[in-house]
């Protein structure tokens, strides 16, 4: 009977093992390693070659890598709670393997560092934007007059806001972004939304879900939301609908206020040349009729 030999069961287990790689993204970040000894790279270019080189070659031997997002601050407050020297490969192998449990990490599936770190830096803003809002509305606490949980009252009617405007703005591909002003960064979430020929709706739960809890943030808090939706079927110009929220009420924009919205950069304040096929229509009314419009407290 034929025995498998060690060496060789030990490179079919290896392929079996998934990693993570704990990477450097940026260069102050880079810059900051470096003032551990036992970390050896000196150049960040010449670092992310030799990441990108090792990621193909774990794929070459089959493996399944992830990668995530190394943040020395971060790694400095880990070793400090628990006691780890920072200056040591260790210490950084086990802050990497809670990056791999707890943080946002991406699978490298062939792709150039090029493309993959724009979309693994998105997806960690994403869940510090999922982790912000949630803390919010957990915190919110209840309301004075009637004692509803303001939170949970504003998710809902969030939930309700948005299948209005979904419904509204009839079948076909839909795109909406929410933006609340927040001190220092402003929430900002988007969702993507399918409609096929029978009227189903396609979207992704989890961004459905962000999506309304950013929303909700800014109903819980009284902030001045804005919301727009972008809207696109075949053989018709796409078209975009705008609202604020004002007064506890998520107003609908006119034309022209939608046209001012989207054709003027959020940064400079200038004005930016307005899409062709792109018509800026005046937005449905999506609060309800009755007293106090579903204001959540």
């Amino acid at each position: 009977m034929a025995h498998t030999r060690p060496d060789t069961m030990r490179r079919a287990l290896r392929r079996e093992v998934a990693g993570t790689i704990g990477l450097l993204a940026d260069e102050e970040d880079f810059a900051a390693m470096r003032r551990y000894r036992t970390f050896t790279f000196d150049d960040h270019r010449s670092y992310l070659k030799q990441v990108e080189g090792l990621l193909r070659t774990l794929a070459a031997q089959g493996g399944h890598t992830t990668v995530a997002l190394f943040d020395p601050e971060e790694y400095a407050e880990y070793c400090a709670a628990t006691g780890l020297e920072p200056d040591a490969p260790g210490s950084r192998t086990r802050f990497t393997a809670e990056l791999a449990s707890e943080g946002p990490t991406l699978p490298y599936e062939g792709q150039p560092l090029t493309d993959l770190v724009p979309d693994l830096v998105d997806e960690a803003v994403r869940q510090a934007t999922w982790e912000y809002a949630t803390v919010v509305l957990a915190r919110a606490g209840t309301c004075a007059t009637c004692g509803e949980d303001i939170g949970r009252a504003a998710f809902v009617r969030a939930s309700e806001l948005i299948a209005r405007a979904l419904a509204a703005s009839g079948p076909g591909t839909r795109h909406l972004v929410c933006s609340v002003p927040t001190d220092p960064e402003p929430l900002l979430a988007a969702l993507h939304v399918d409609g096929d020929t029978d009227g189903e709706t396609h979207l992704d739960e989890t961004e459905a879900l962000e999506f309304t809890t950013v929303l909700a943030v800014g109903i819980a808090t009284q902030r001045p939301v804005g919301m727009v939706l972008r809207s696109s079927a075949e053989g018709t110009r796409d078209r975009v609908h705008g609202w604020r929220m004002s007064g506890g009420r998520l107003q609908p924009l006119t034309a022209a206020e939608v046209f001012d919205a989207y054709c003027t950069d959020a940064i400079s304040g200038e004005l930016v040349s307005p899409e062709s096929g792109v018509d800026y229509c005046a937005a449905p009314d999506l609060e309800d009729e009755g007293p106090g419009g579903g204001h959540p407290h």
